[in-house]
């Protein structure tokens, strides 16, 4: 395959039969979204949010692109803004992986931090008030951005269709912003309303209820409640410790030469968890959003 520019090898990752004891004789298939240039499924928003706004005039060849990000999505975004030649300033919480902060600068984006204990809400904020200093600029804010699960509705489910070699029982996808989860859920339960969708977060996480506090797994979790999912059906929700997910993690570098972000322990986690409740031989699709290499200062592999 011959291309021209980096940002053509966005989507079309593979599916992979995961070669792992399910129970009830199930099987597990996972997005590997690693394989997408910027390490992760968020190239796929990054490019989407861009193009996104430039189609509704939000965006132009001066503008400066602001978005608060734990990572991923400031790597997506890079990506995406260097094709355009656009100034694009990262507002990051301090506590997230320095891998990814590398990554996103090396990409040609400016990272501003904001203190850990605000989270993403503090970096929001921050966001918010740069743009109010800094003219003709723009916010995606993939937190409330109905183009968000846009993306992964017209991308990342109708490819996950194609490839399925039988129908899906369940869906089941760890939750940050939300996007993913509800494009994928609502593409695959339009096209079969059988389809269980399940949600995943970690402890320290507020969707099943419990209290907010710090968790090692990152790229999921939410401190509100994400507004897509207002627009798809939630069959259940499974929270997931961090010593589950992580052992997860190991499992699958040491035997089967996966290397998996600590999200995707969790997904595997919870789709394991789920099969036991499942009929015989159900087929459940999950998420890997990205692989444990940006996460190796986080001491990903240490128990």
């Amino acid at each position: 395959m011959l291309i021209q520019h980096v940002q053509e090898l966005i989507g079309h990752t593979p599916l992979m039969a995961l070669p792992i004891e399910v129970p009830n004789h199930s099987h597990i298939y996972a997005k590997l979204e690693m394989f997408n240039p910027g390490g992760s499924i968020k190239d796929r928003l990054g490019a989407y949010l861009i193009e996104d706004g430039l189609q509704r005039g939000r965006v132009n060849a001066k503008t400066t692109i602001i978005e608060p990000t734990a990572g991923n999505t400031g790597i997506g975004l890079a990506l995406a803004t260097q094709a355009h030649h656009l100034r694009t300033i990262l507002v990051v919480p301090e506590k997230f992986s320095m891998e990814k902060q590398v990554l996103m600068q090396a990409l040609g984006a400016e990272i501003v931090h904001t203190p850990s204990e605000e989270g993403i809400k503090g970096a929001i904020r921050k966001a918010e008030a740069l743009a109010a200093t800094i003219s003709n600029s723009y916010v995606p804010m993939q937190f409330k951005n109905p183009a968000n699960p846009a993306a992964y509705y017209h991308t990342l489910a109708p490819e996950i269709l194609a490839d399925m070699p039988a129908p899906i029982t369940a869906f089941v996808a760890g939750a940050g912003s939300g996007g993913t989860f509800a494009g994928v859920a609502a593409y695959l339960q339009a096209q079969d309303s059988a389809t269980k969708a399940v949600v995943v977060e970690p402890e320290g996480s507020i969707l099943n209820g419990g209290p907010a506090h710090a968790h090692r797994t990152e790229g999921i979790g939410v401190e509100f409640i994400p507004p897509f999912f207002d627009q798809v059906r939630i069959d259940q929700t499974l929270t997931i410790a961090d010593n589950d997910a992580f052992a997860q993690v190991r499992h699958l570098a040491r035997d089967h030469g996966l290397l998996i972000g600590s999200s995707s322990g969790a997904a595997l986690a919870a789709s394991l968890q789920l099969a036991t409740n499942l009929p015989a031989n159900s087929h459940i699709v999950t998420i890997f959003p990205d692989s444990s290499e940006r996460y190796l200062s986080q001491k990903i592999y240490t128990k």
